[in-house]
């Protein structure tokens, strides 16, 4: 039997590497004879480094840069040649910041900024940037404040953006992300994603004023606006900043890491494919990243199992083509126990090893 396992991560609880290898560990307990394939898979947000990492090889750089809130921290992105894959969360990611540390009007994109100055620094021409799982809504303010600051020690006659375009002149920029959201109104960054942040329902009116603002700004000193672009409001507006300042390319995150992996190919060759994530619901079926693999595997009539940390709207999940679909933890657990990362890998070990 060929079992194909690409679980996505557990947000706040376990890695897409760690919730596959706890799965290879179930399926291997049932059936020690199967053909298991495992793949580290992230759509742009938490694990995207790590997932094209295995995909593509290269070597992981560690530098200095600040959060979200502008404290010191180590960062790291991965070199191929002169490609760089640059997760941003790795800088200014939700997931660095405790609850009470909440701050959407002040959270900068900075260290994104740091990152791409050092990376250009050692060469790399190809940007291929993960958006996603920011605690920022700045819209990319704080990013593009950094290249001007960091350039500014190598190039003393870098004062502001337009003394950086040039610097980046012959780059590239590949996004991933499964955000289409624009940059303001209803369904922009602010509306949608700032509550996520901790912001209140006068901080988002506050965050998509200024996001306006700025399109406004960056529209006039350019003559395009790129702010009503699919994908504009992924990562706090970061895409938005990428579009506008830098001619970006938007593409869904998932499909841009199954080139990499050729993971169509090994999708057809499989009996079973596993995927999952930390919840799943209707929205699972609205491009996240398990929606993505059932599309692949639908193609050859390759039967998918959904597991996750909690499971809403099972029958519109069914309908939608996973013919598998569980919940790792039992109803009577404490969120706070299926939280715990041993927890979380002993439970969906054992769900493996009931569904096989």
């Amino acid at each position: 039997m060929n079992i194909l396992v690409a679980l996505d991560s557990f947000k706040g609880c376990i890695s897409s590497a760690e919730a596959n290898a706890a799965a290879k560990k179930g399926i291997e307990k049932v059936n020690p004879q199967a053909e298991v394939h495992t793949f580290t898979v992230s759509d742009g947000g938490e694990g995207w480094t790590a997932a094209f990492h295995d995909a593509i090889g290269g070597t992981i750089r560690t530098i200095n840069a600040h959060d979200a809130l502008m404290r010191p921290i180590k960062a790291s992105y991965l070199v191929a040649g002169d490609t760089v894959v640059i997760e941003v969360a790795a800088t200014v990611g939700l997931a660095l910041l405790k609850d009470t540390e909440l701050r959407p009007t002040l959270a900068t994109s900075y260290g994104v900024g740091e990152m791409l100055v050092d990376a250009r620094i050692q060469g790399c021409k190809r940007f291929i940037i993960g958006l996603g799982g920011t605690a920022t809504s700045d819209c990319g303010i704080g990013m593009l404040k950094a290249l001007v600051h960091k350039l500014h020690v190598f190039r003393p006659q870098v004062q502001q953006i337009d003394d950086v375009l040039p610097f980046f002149k012959y780059c590239s920029f590949t996004l991933g992300s499964d955000v289409i959201n624009t940059l303001c109104g209803k369904l922009g960054m602010a509306a949608v994603f700032a509550p996520q942040k901790g912001a209140t329902e006068k901080e988002v009116e506050l965050l998509d004023r200024r996001a306006a603002q700025f399109a406004a700004f960056s529209a006039r000193h350019f003559g395009y606006d790129k702010s009503n672009e699919p994908g504009a409001g992924a990562a706090g507006g970061l895409g938005y900043a990428f579009l506008q300042y830098f001619h970006a390319e938007m593409k869904p995150g998932a499909d841009l890491l199954f080139r990499a992996l050729d993971f169509e190919d090994q999708v057809k060759k499989a009996d079973l494919v596993i995927t999952g994530e930390g919840a799943s619901d209707r929205q699972t079926l609205m491009g996240k990243l398990p929606s993505r693999i059932l599309a692949i595997a639908k193609k050859y009539n390759v039967p998918v199992a959904l597991l996750a940390g909690r499971v809403s709207d099972e029958e519109v999940l069914r309908r939608g083509g996973f013919q598998l679909i569980h919940s790792i933890n039992p109803p009577e657990l404490s969120t706070e126990e299926c939280l715990k990362p041993e927890t979380a890998k002993k439970n969906l070990e054992s769900t493996v090893s009931d569904i096989l």
